[in-house]
C-alpha cells in the first residue's frame, strides 16, 4: 500500500497538537519577516539622517538657523532631534545673566541625554521579538516533533501487526516537518537581530559622539560669554 509522503499531504493529516504547534510557528515567521523588512528600512533611514545631519552640521552653517530650520519642519529624528533639543534649552540659557554656566551645561547635555534614550528607544523596538522568535521556535518546533513521535509509537505499541515503519514513517515524518518550520523561523530571526543589533550600536555611537561634540562646542560658547 503506497503512502503519500508529499510535504501538504504530512502537513493535513498531522494531529491536533502538530498542526497547532506548525500554525504558531508559520505566524512567528510570518511576523519576523514583516519586522524584519519594517526594521531593515528604519535602520536604512536612521543610517541615513546621521550622515545627512552631520553634514549639515558641520557645513559651517548658523546653528541658529539650522535650528530654525529643523524646528519648522517639525519631523525631526536621531541627531537632528537630539540637536533641536539640546539647543532649544541652550536658546532658553544662553541670554540668562549668571556666571554657573557649568550647570547651564549640564542642563543642556541632559535635555539631549533624554532625546538620545528616546531614539536608542524607537531603535530597539521589535528587537525583544525577534530574539524571542529567533531563541525559543526550534523548541516549539522540537515540541512538536516530540508529541508526534511519541503519538507514532503509541500507534505502533497498540497494533502491534502495524509495527512497520511504512506504517510509522508518515507519523514521523509529520513531525520532523514541525522542527523544519522551528528552524526555518529561527534562522532569519536570530541572523536579522545580530545584524540590527550591530547596526544599532553604531547608532547609538554615532549619538554619544554627537551628544559630545556638542557639548564641547556649547562649553566654548559658554564660557566666551562668561568672560565677556
Amino acid at each position: 500500500m503506497s503512502v503519500d509522503m508529499s510535504i501538504l499531504s504530512l502537513i493535513t493529516e498531522a494531529s491536533l497538537v502538530v498542526k497547532v504547534v506548525m500554525a504558531l510557528l508559520m505566524l512567528a515567521s510570518l511576523a519576523s519577516w514583516w519586522l524584519i523588512f519594517i526594521k531593515w528600512g528604519q535602520l536604512r533611514k536612521a543610517k541615513d539622517e546621521v550622515q545627512e545631519f552631520e553634514e549639515k552640521f558641520w557645513s559651517g552653517t548658523s546653528l541658529d538657523k539650522l535650528y530654525q530650520g529643523m524646528s519648522r519642519s517639525g519631523n525631526v529624528s536621531g541627531s537632528a532631534n537630539i540637536f533641536v533639543s539640546g539647543f532649544k534649552e541652550y536658546a532658553r540659557h544662553v541670554n540668562t545673566p549668571s556666571k554657573a554656566h557649568l550647570s547651564r551645561l549640564d542642563m543642556v547635555t541632559r535635555s539631549m541625554r533624554v532625546a538620545l534614550s528616546r531614539e536608542v528607544d524607537n531603535l530597539e523596538r521589535s528587537l525583544a521579538f525577534l530574539a524571542t522568535v529567533g531563541s525559543t521556535s526550534p523548541y516549539v518546533g522540537l515540541f512538536g516533533t516530540v508529541w508526534g513521535i511519541m503519538n507514532s509509537f503509541r500507534a505502533m505499541a497498540n497494533d502491534e501487526q502495524a509495527a512497520t515503519l511504512s506504517v510509522v514513517a508518515p507519523g514521523i515524518a509529520e513531525a520532523l516537518i514541525a522542527t523544519a518550520i522551528g528552524l526555518f523561523a529561527a534562522i532569519p530571526a536570530v541572523i536579522a537581530y545580530n545584524r540590527f543589533s550591530d547596526d544599532v550600536e553604531r547608532l547609538i555611537t554615532s549619538y554619544d559622539t554627537f551628544v559630545e561634540e556638542f557639548t564641547t562646542l556649547l562649553q566654548r560658547q559658554f564660557t566666551t560669554q562668561t568672560e565677556t
